[in-house]
């Protein structure tokens, strides 16, 4: 029974995959992310690694690809300009999707990632959460610190990318805070002014 939800699951992941990159409404290729992550998640569990599927979940689905599909759907995307040039570049996306193909199966294959090469830990009362921060911490620390390094760094130039001069005229609050009347009202005496009756005009 766990190998066949497995494959079920397996097919499920794959099948949102593809339809995620050959789908041509944006909003579509979201909802079918959103269901490739939670079939990650489900597989995660049968693998026993209840952390990283909850992560995926709340911080994924939950947060960053919610997200993601609020600004898909607020942005006016053009559509047809998308459809011309996909035909253009499909032999280029076909020969790179091999090509990733090709090295998840040199990298993920039975001989370099398979149960013998990671056994089972001997203290099955520690939960996975404490055993894969142990494992991140202390062999992984490194490229743990890399990644987030180069993550800072992607993100403070995402800033300065987003960050262009705009010449609309704005509001600034703090200089509207201390302003006072003088700046605003100004008050001008004339001396009044008499008719031709006598009489002052108000």
């Amino acid at each position: 029974m766990e190998k066949i939800l497995f494959y079920c699951f397996a097919g499920i992941l794959l099948f949102a995959a593809t339809m995620v990159i050959t789908v041509r409404n944006p909003v579509r290729a979201a909802l079918f992310l959103v269901l490739a992550f939670f079939t990650s998640a489900a597989i995660w569990l049968m693998l026993e690694a209840e952390f990283l599927a909850i992560s995926l979940v709340l911080v994924y689905v939950g947060a960053v690809l919610v997200l993601f599909l609020f600004v898909v759907m607020m942005l006016d995307i053009d559509t047809s300009t998308l459809k011309e040039g996909f035909t253009r570049y499909l032999p280029l996306g076909l020969f790179v999707a091999v090509l990733i193909v090709l090295e998840l199966i040199a990298v993920l294959g039975a001989a370099n990632f398979g149960l013998d090469q990671f056994p089972a830990p001997e203290s099955s009362t520690e939960s996975n959460t404490k055993m894969l921060g142990r494992l991140l911490y202390t062999v992984y620390v490194y490229p743990f610190e890399i990644a987030s390094v180069i993550l800072t760094v992607a993100i403070v130039a995402a800033i300065m990318l987003t960050l262009r001069p705009n010449k609309r005229k704005t509001q600034d609050p703090a200089e509207q805070v201390k302003v006072r009347s003088t700046d605003r009202v100004r008050l001008v005496k004339m001396a009044s002014e008499k008719r031709q009756d006598g009489k002052d005009k108000s």
